[in-house]
């Protein structure tokens, strides 16, 4: 009978996840849920599950850091919260992930993986230490831009990002509009968007991102177009179709 230990600090991540196991593997025995690293380690030392489950970030540790801790070696299925560039790190390497919330599908998806590698082993073990470090790489936080120099006339203005409204293409150039200025870069708008916390900015057209924070509502015309009202500035931005899934709950 597999067994399988999940380390998980939010109690009802780690209710959901058993409760599904116990649904889609009946055959799957959990042997334990711990709540913080260091007693995931010892767990697993004690019980040698073949399936260790782990949050990435829990009390006292990161979870990606318990394997380098123990010398027992489970199959690893990281449990994270982060976005699309960690995930793109699970999808290369040979440990497996789930992205919470936990939906079914994706946990089929990995049940069937895990009895395949439980079943036929793999020809040749994953260098463990080399993808640990692209996880720790992966949900490092950015360093995100926080001032732009802008030009204005012959000053060379130092714009906090903070204060931005939006950015809008325009030629060659960038425009960034505070609520009382308008500047000029020239970096293009995409090489921007890599510069800015996603958090707070956002592609809301091809030519155009806005500072949510700046947002006052949205509103839709008759047509079903989507257009952003600011706090601060009178002007309204349109909305593409192709970006108004972001604002689908307004």
């Amino acid at each position: 009978m597999p067994t399988a230990l999940i380390a998980e600090d939010e109690a009802t991540v780690a209710n959901h996840l058993r409760d599904r196991l116990q649904a889609l593997w009946p055959e799957l025995q959990i042997v334990a849920i711990h709540r913080t690293v260091s007693a995931a380690v010892k767990a697993i030392e004690q019980h040698k599950p073949d399936i260790a489950f782990l949050d990435i970030r829990m009390p006292g540790g990161l979870g990606i850091d318990i394997p380098r801790l123990i010398h027992h070696r489970p199959l690893y299925v990281f449990i994270t919260a982060y976005d699309e560039y960690a995930v793109r790190a699970f999808e290369a390497s040979a440990i497996d992930y789930l992205l919470k919330p936990i939906a079914d599908e994706r946990l089929q998806q990995t049940v069937q993986r895990l009895k395949e590698r439980l079943t036929v082993p793999a020809p040749a073990a994953p260098n463990l230490d080399t993808l640990i470090q692209q996880l720790q790489a992966a949900i490092k936080p950015a360093q995100y831009t926080q001032w732009l120099k802008a030009g204005k006339g012959d000053i060379v203005q130092l714009v906090a990002v903070e204060e931005v409204c939006y950015f809008k293409a325009e030629d060659k150039y960038t425009k960034i509009v505070s609520a009382q200025a308008e500047y000029w870069i020239r970096t293009s708008l995409k090489d921007l968007q890599q510069e800015l916390d996603p958090k707070y900015f956002q592609l809301i057209h091809r030519d155009t991102i806005v500072r949510l924070p700046a947002v006052a509502q949205v509103r839709r015309d008759f047509a079903g177009r989507l257009w952003i009202k600011l706090k601060e500035r009178t002007e309204e931005l349109a909305v593409s179709r192709r970006h108004a899934d972001i604002f689908k709950q307004m």
